[in-house]
């Protein structure tokens, strides 16, 4: 890789058009916010990319474009998670090609998934994979959180790195704990509260959902918790806390997370706010709190 693993990769929401296609114009303006934001990757199609939810097809062409945009400025991972075994491979091989530095993968989401077939899968996938692969454990949209012993077994295989989105944070520093002396495998947090947590603690990175909207704010908390400066941890993390306890509110179900992402940045004028089937956007008394929430954080000047 050109570039390390580490620091703020957001999960980049995947700007569509009202009739699903791909909006070109909102995905070049996004990529360009969130690289003057300082962030140190890109991760597309993950949950928030909503990369299950969209055709070979429309992941091939974000992919294309995310690529050619970002044109080696930050590191690009790809998820390539899927219910079909070939289709991860589709996808991982046109990474390749369009010049990704990197896939993550997640188990197959709808069967469940034991321990030991997670490892079978892995056994038989990864030595087809053509390039380097981080583990994502997402309990909650998969059926299946990953053993430290699975995550082992994959950094056996290959694997450089795990994102954890389990929220649990007492497996996350069992995971930092299994893989101390391993320095070349990489601790991605995957939920964004427990940023100075994770890295004061010896992890290497967190996939910031909030850092679609508000890059510098996520990478000025990542550098105050590398250089333990606790009074301005305390002080970002507080507005961390306010998106939670406002854009995050907003909406019902845990798609209000997603929906609220693409929310703002519509307010912002970055890209619009459709979202792929089955989910819809927010109405028009969502987007009205929405409003309201991105005036109150432009007056502390976290953009």
């Amino acid at each position: 890789m050109k570039l390390p693993l580490k620091g703020i990769i957001p999960p980049m929401i995947t700007p569509l058009k009202e009739n699903g296609a791909l909006d070109v114009k909102g995905l070049e303006k996004l990529i360009e916010h969130l690289i003057s934001g300082g962030v140190h990757g890109i991760f597309l199609l993950g949950t928030n990319g909503e990369g299950p939810s969209l055709s070979y097809s429309l992941r091939k062409n974000l992919i294309t474009k995310a690529c050619k945009y970002i044109n080696g400025r930050v590191l690009v991972l790809v998820g390539i998670t899927d219910t079909s075994f070939e289709g991860s491979i589709e996808i991982a091989e046109h990474s390749k090609k369009a010049g990704a530095d990197i896939v993550v993968l997640a188990p197959p989401y709808y069967f469940p998934v034991s321990q030991n077939e997670m490892v079978v899968y892995l056994e038989n996938l990864m030595p087809l994979l053509p390039l380097p692969m981080v583990i994502y454990n997402m309990p909650s949209c998969t059926k299946l959180h990953l053993s430290v012993k699975t995550v082992r077994a994959a950094k056996e295989l290959g694997a450089i790195g795990i994102k954890d989105s389990s929220g649990d944070l007492g497996y996350f520093y069992s995971l930092i704990e299994e893989f101390k002396d391993e320095p070349e495998f990489k601790i991605i947090m995957g939920t964004e509260m427990f940023l100075p947590e994770s890295i004061m603690n010896g992890g290497h990175g967190v996939v910031a959902g909030g850092a679609n909207f508000f890059p510098k704010l996520f990478v000025d908390l990542y550098n105050a918790s590398i250089e333990n400066d606790k009074e301005k941890v305390s002080e970002l993390r507080e507005i961390v806390l306010k998106i939670y306890n406002t854009i995050y509110e907003v909406g019902k179900y845990s798609s209000k997370y997603t929906k609220g992402t693409k929310a703002v940045l519509s307010v912002m004028g970055i890209c619009n706010d459709y979202m792929a089937h089955p989910l819809r956007k927010f109405n028009n008394g969502e987007i009205k709190k929405i409003k309201k929430y991105v005036k109150e954080f432009s007056n502390i000047n976290v953009t």
